[in-house]
């Protein structure tokens, strides 16, 4: 079968778009890829293709070869797995998400050769149940999704993506593909070098921010009441009267002040954001996917799995925290190839909120200190009185200070406590890492973050393209 026949059957497109069709001869001829495309291109087509045409190729049995996709998406992998389901592919996802039970007969199916496909988060490598079953099968291909979590210079920095090099070697160093919509030359180069690789062993795909449909502007703002008419502008065009449209916000206070003042125009809206509860977020997307409601106000917890074609605007009314995730989120806009606005409303107050998001998620070498100090020393008292005692014991001078939730996520993301929430979070399970006791590089890290911020704010007073402006971030060229 060849791909174009596995993009007919399987997916029911005639072609490919962009460098798809050459990324996937490139790995099915077992080269290693980085490919970087943007936000709704289809990147993940670039190791589907293969895994089912390997799958279709293969007679049933132990023998049969595997795609193993690692993601930090626990959220969107059920969406996926099912999708793929549908089109009859043999896909299958294992995460924490599922009962113990689940587990064990999906590490049954796996090592008996009944999969093709299969999603699985980097913290899962530390089962060996699971590295039992995995071994029982010949790994074809490794596909790195989100790959700029593998990098400390990246925005989304995940501890577990820094050992993929060992899960390779685990997995007898299988052809490897890492896919990203953003990444900047530093991260490039740190993606290629955690993967165990060297340059030249990579071949670059990038895709760049060539969306010729898209209107990239900024608008100065000073106050609510100018935020609120270049939204109820944007409304009001005729172009949304055909399609769809995301506000985004930094603060869920400042979302649900906006929603208010829209209700109060007559607007009607839906809102998204992380303190929902589950299923109504799941709600509000579907209901956002299936046009009854054509506009949400979302925090950046909105967009990961919405791919819906026909939005018209992503207007961005406080500023976001890097030009990484302000592209991936314009990148939502105009995937029908229509005219699409994408608008920064642009206040300089709000940079002092990104400050202070930036502080509370660089603590320093001390305060990392402090807080295993009183997880392995006061146990009993934190047992007894909480993570409010604990707040008030670190933060003497104010309770409004978010450092304590950086700490017991990144303990939990290197196997330091059990779980980022009471109580697993006030179990240890491990010493405190060297990487939080260097003074130096939390700095390094601290000041990368406010560099990236300070990107945004050039780019709200760029002069020139703004296209251009982004293409020579990520280190490309203009065109």
């Amino acid at each position: 079968m060849s791909p174009e026949d596995a993009l007919q059957k399987y997916f029911g497109y005639v072609s490919f778009r962009g460098s798809q069709l050459q990324v996937i001869r490139h790995v099915m001829d077992g080269s290693h890829a980085l490919v970087i495309m943007p936000t709704g291109m289809g990147k993940s087509l670039c190791y589907q293709i293969p895994a089912v045409i390997c799958g279709d190729h293969a007679t049933q049995g132990v023998c049969r070869p595997l795609t193993v996709v690692l993601s930090p998406l626990i959220a969107l992998m059920k969406d996926q797995v099912d999708g793929l389901q549908a089109r009859g592919i043999r896909a299958i996802y294992v995460n924490s998400s599922l009962r113990s039970h689940e587990r064990g007969q999906r590490y049954t199916e796996i090592a008996a050769g009944e999969h093709d496909l299969l999603y699985v988060t980097p913290e899962r490598f530390r089962k060996q149940d699971f590295l039992d079953a995995l071994l029982q099968r010949q790994i074809r291909l490794l596909a790195v999704d989100e790959a700029h979590c593998i990098s400390q210079w990246g925005h989304d920095f995940r501890p577990d993506y820094s050992r993929v090099a060992e899960f390779r070697q685990r997995l007898d160093a299988p052809t490897t593909i890492a896919l990203t919509a953003t990444a900047t030359p530093d991260v490039q180069r740190d993606i290629v070098d955690q993967l165990g690789l060297d340059n030249g062993q990579v071949r670059l795909f990038h895709e760049g921010i060539d969306r010729p449909n898209l209107r990239l502007t900024v608008e100065h703002v000073w106050d609510d009441e100018e935020k609120l008419r270049h939204i109820k502008a944007a409304v009001n065009t005729p172009e949304f009267q055909q399609g769809s449209g995301i506000v985004y916000f930094t603060l869920i206070k400042s979302l649900e002040r906006f929603s208010g003042y829209l209700l109060k125009h007559g607007i009607q809206h839906t809102v998204y954001h992380g303190e929902l509860e589950r299923d109504r977020r799941r709600r509000v997307q579907e209901q956002f996917m299936n046009g009854a409601q054509s506009l949400v106000l979302a925090t950046n917890a909105f967009g990961m799995g919405v791919d819906k074609e026909d939005i018209r605007f992503v207007i961005h009314a406080e500023v976001p925290g890097s030009m990484e995730s302000y592209y991936q989120e314009i990148g939502r806009a105009g995937r029908d190839g229509l005219p699409s606005c994408c608008t920064l409303l642009y206040d300089q107050r709000d940079l002092e909120t990104q400050m202070e998001f930036i502080r509370w998620s660089n603590p320093d070498a001390d305060y990392y200190r402090q807080v295993y100090f009183y997880l392995t020393q006061q146990s009993e008292k934190l047992r007894a009185f909480g993570i409010d005692w604990l707040n008030a014991q670190l933060h003497v001078r104010g309770q409004n200070d978010h450092r304590l939730d950086t700490v017991l996520a990144m303990l939990e993301r290197f196997g330091v406590v059990q779980d980022l929430r009471p109580p697993g979070c006030f179990v240890v399970t491990g010493e405190l890492p060297e990487t939080f006791m260097h003074e130096v590089a939390l700095r390094q890290k601290r000041e990368r973050d406010q560099r990236k911020l300070y990107t945004l704010v050039e780019y709200a007073h760029c002069e020139r393209d703004r296209k251009a402006f982004i293409h020579s971030y990520f280190g490309l060229p203009d065109r």
